[in-house]
């Protein structure tokens, strides 16, 4: 794209090269990813805000999308359960795609089902994660799921520096529900 179509300040800003090499690994380096940035990860905000080429080129949001069979009952169960808000969705009945947010955590419900490429946990028999959704009364947020039709994995309890509770969503995704008990991550 010619760059008189890019905003200014798109325009200035370094762009990241695509493969390994590109990325600033010397010869011979070893495969993990910290060891695949040019410079250090910045320790504090201020040091982003003092290193844009390292800024721009880091992700800055994790969006988990979640494959459902049932989708459209998901949305409602989601905003029953956590107070979620529908930010976008496209499609309808089971068949779509919905962005939601938590406060400001957001998280994407899509179809999956038996017949793939998306596999919900009903068509595997289980789940491949767990999402922690991070609020400040863990007790009421863990009450209001199960209410709303979740089923208690652990009841909520301080353990690892956390207060801390587990469900399992009507449409079998695991959730762990909690705070931290004190600074995180520990001194």
């Amino acid at each position: 794209m010619p760059s008189d179509y890019l905003p200014e300040h798109a325009q200035a800003a370094p762009r990241c090269k695509s493969g390994p090499r590109a990325i600033g690994r010397p010869a011979g380096a070893g495969t993990h990813p910290v060891g695949l940035l040019r410079r250090p990860l910045p320790r504090r905000l201020t040091d982003l805000q003092r290193a844009p080429a390292v800024a721009s080129c880091l992700m800055v949001d994790i969006q988990p999308e979640l494959w459902i069979d049932q989708a459209a009952a998901a949305v409602s169960f989601y905003q029953s359960a956590f107070d979620a808000v529908v930010l976008h969705q496209v499609g309808e009945g089971d068949e779509i795609v919905a962005q939601l947010a938590i406060g400001e955590a957001r998280f994407w419900i899509s179809s999956g089902g038996h017949d793939g490429p998306r596999f919900s946990p009903n068509a595997i028999g289980g789940t491949t994660g767990r999402t922690l959704l991070v609020v400040d009364h863990p007790d009421a947020v863990f009450a209001r799921a199960i209410e709303a039709g979740a089923t208690a994995a652990s009841e909520v309890t301080d353990e690892h520096g956390w207060r801390l509770g587990r469900i399992c969503d009507p449409f079998g995704h695991e959730w762990e529900i909690g705070r931290p008990l004190g600074s995180w991550p520990p001194g």
